[in-house]
């Protein structure tokens, strides 16, 4: 069975590896996170406290950058067209992400914690793809 129209046109295989490095990059950028307002030995002690707060964003994400275009085939050209697909893509996630977290799963969403959250995540997201095309 074929992709619907709409998903079919913002999903190209050649984006798979921008969405393989953009999951990595968002648990590297979530873990990062997390140990910095905790620490190592927490998040070893409690097995389960990662996954809980990778869940909401990496939902989110997974989502709505289809939706918006992140792993169309526009995205997986340049890193000029990539790049601001994945941030466009990202703000709309790192909301509902936010939303989730602070409704569904474990965690809040303060006003802090979701600036900090939209700016860094852009940055990571824009920052690995303009080095995956970069290196390319």
């Amino acid at each position: 069975m074929d992709a619907p129209p709409f998903l079919a046109a913002r999903l190209d295989r050649g984006a798979a590896p921008l969405a393989v490095g953009d999951v990595i990059v968002l648990i590297l950028l979530l873990t990062v996170g997390t140990i910095n307002h905790t620490s190592v030995e927490f998040v070893t002690a409690k097995p389960l406290y990662l996954p809980e707060v990778y869940a909401p964003f990496l939902i989110a994400w997974a989502v709505l950058a289809p939706l918006v275009g992140a792993y169309s085939a526009g995205a997986a050209e340049t890193a000029k067209s990539s790049v601001p697909l994945a941030i466009r893509s990202w703000i709309p996630a790192a909301v509902v992400g936010l939303v989730l977290r602070e409704f569904v799963f474990r965690g809040s969403a303060e006003l802090t914690f979701a600036a900090v959250m939209l700016v860094t995540g852009s940055l990571a997201l824009g920052g690995w793809r303009a080095l995956y095309f970069r290196l390319r």
